[in-house]
């Protein structure tokens, strides 16, 4: 394809160096290329002589305006480009597979693209995935995508309001399971109403979670799909009860956590009649033998290749002051070349929130891994929150520059004070809204920039260093529901 980027002579040497061969370029007569109008345009590329007919001319995403007639007078499309010239060498590499937009920068564009592409290359792998398992029509195993399973702790002694909004906010989030966490004071009949209860909200596989044969009998009885867990200890007495059933069990070490103990009650289990079986070989905490514990991982998956895997992330990210979002892609990463089925997490400490979405959005990374033959990079999905993948170009100093100082004169804004606060999303666990109270009026947002603009239009803000400080404020909040924090007016984030 013939290709030609239009530009401002600022960001010229830029550009050249983004495109390489990839295209022309054409620098109008101006500095930034964001001001760049269809005459400027039309006046460029007549100066510059181009006889060439080009497929399309690429502007900076930041440019604003008609560009139709200059269209219709330099015979080709006008589309606009990324915002930034450092992008222009990805976005090259979708021209001719992708229609650009007059409307939307290409990066944006191409974001959601890519995105859509991934997610749909996702569905039909999934669809056509084969797998020896399946629970309530899930696939477990094979070569299906990693399954997430959210564990509600303490979910048998829950009201049913309070077990339905739990297991409808994981199932919001990504989960795929629904596992019902039992304590040491849980009845039979508590485990029997929870099951029974819990498949009543929702579709998804139910699994019960106990090493109590009583517990574990009663939800069988219930209903549930699957039961954690079964070891020497439980496996005697519960094992027929799963074998009855036809449900399926998740078997685990004794409790030295040994390979050996761990292979006699796999197999101990199929001898009692469990067909559906699925493997935990227990992963341990940093610090407490982990690199021993994914060997015991990967030299089980070499010897029983069939059976699917259980992986506890869970284990690592609640005893661990990390944030999860790069120990759940990681252990998900370990756990598919491990043979990991299901990816376990409880989401029961503060900082161990947004698990179950980060370890779906890894499990999708790692069948797209897959499919391509590559490492989980630039599949359209990932799990960048804080750091970037391309980082914008930095400036110098400029010359003669004033040092910033706080004012110290603090004056009370004649309009009034304004309170701000945020309302989280807590069913989805990430987003939400931004609340600023005032004594004449209550705004309510999901951004920073909506928020302020409703203040400043009701007339709410009257002094210029008031509506700063709001703004500051406003963003903070906003970031605090962007990331799952929470926040409190005038506190550091």
């Amino acid at each position: 394809m013939k290709i030609l980027i239009a530009t401002g002579r600022l960001a010229e040497n830029t550009v050249r160096k983004a495109i390489g061969e990839k295209a022309d370029i054409l620098v109008a007569d101006i500095d930034i290329a964001a001001f760049i109008t269809p005459k400027k345009l039309i006046m460029a590329f007549q100066e510059a002589g181009l006889s060439k007919i080009y497929d399309f001319i690429l502007l900076s995403g930041l440019v604003a305006g008609d560009f139709s007639k200059a269209s219709e007078e330099l015979g080709c499309k006008i589309r606009l480009g990324p915002k930034h010239a450092y992008d222009l060498g990805f976005v090259l590499q979708f021209a001719g597979k992708v229609e650009f937009s007059e409307k939307v920068p290409a990066c944006e564009l191409l974001a959601d693209v890519r995105k859509e592409m991934a997610i749909e290359l996702i569905r039909k792998t999934e669809e056509g995935a084969l797998s020896p398992l399946t629970l309530r029509g899930v696939k477990i195993g094979g070569k299906a995508r990693m399954k997430v399973m959210g564990e509600i702790v303490g979910a048998m002694e829950m009201d049913a309001p309070a077990l339905q909004a739990k297991i409808e906010a994981f199932i919001a989030r990504g989960a795929d399971i629904i596992d019902l966490g039992a304590t040491l004071n849980t009845l039979p009949e508590q485990a029997k109403r929870a099951v029974s209860l819990a498949k009543t909200f929702t579709k998804a596989p139910i699994s019960i979670d106990t090493l109590d044969p009583e517990l574990i009998k009663e939800g069988v009885e219930a209903g549930a799909d699957l039961v954690l867990s079964l070891n020497s200890t439980n496996l005697e007495t519960a094992g027929p009860i799963i074998a009855r059933a036809g449900i399926a069990a998740v078997i685990i070490p004794d409790e030295e956590r040994s390979l050996e103990s761990f292979v006699r009650n796999v197999e101990a289990a199929r001898r009692l009649g469990i067909e559906k079986i699925i493997a935990d070989p227990v992963l341990d905490p940093v610090g407490h033998n982990i690199t021993e514990s994914i060997v015991r991982y990967y030299e089980f998956h070499r010897m029983y290749p069939e059976i699917p895997v259980f992986l506890g992330v869970g284990n690592v990210t609640e005893l661990m002051d990390v944030d999860t979002i790069g120990v759940n892609a990681m252990l998900c990463g370990i756990g598919a070349e491990a043979g990991a089925s299901i990816l376990f997490t409880p989401e029961f400490s503060d900082k161990a929130q947004g698990s179950i979405r980060e370890l779906k959005r890894a499990s999708e990374m790692m069948m797209l891994s897959s499919v391509r033959e590559s490492s989980p990079k630039d599949l359209g999905l990932d799990l960048l929150c804080i750091k970037e993948k391309r980082r914008r170009p930095d400036f110098p100093l400029p010359e003669n520059a004033i040092q910033a100082r706080p004012s110290k004169i603090w004056r009370v804004d004649p309009a009034g004070p304004v309170r701000i606060r945020i309302v989280p999303d807590i069913r989805n666990g990430n987003g939400g809204l931004i609340v600023a109270e005032h004594e004449k009026a209550s705004v309510v947002g999901k951004n920073a920039r909506e928020v302020m603009d409703s203040l400043l239009e009701l007339e709410l803000v009257s002094r210029l260093d008031h509506a700063a400080y709001l703004g500051r404020e406003l963003e903070k909040a906003e970031l605090a529901l962007q990331f799952n924090r929470s926040y409190a007016q005038d506190d550091e984030f």
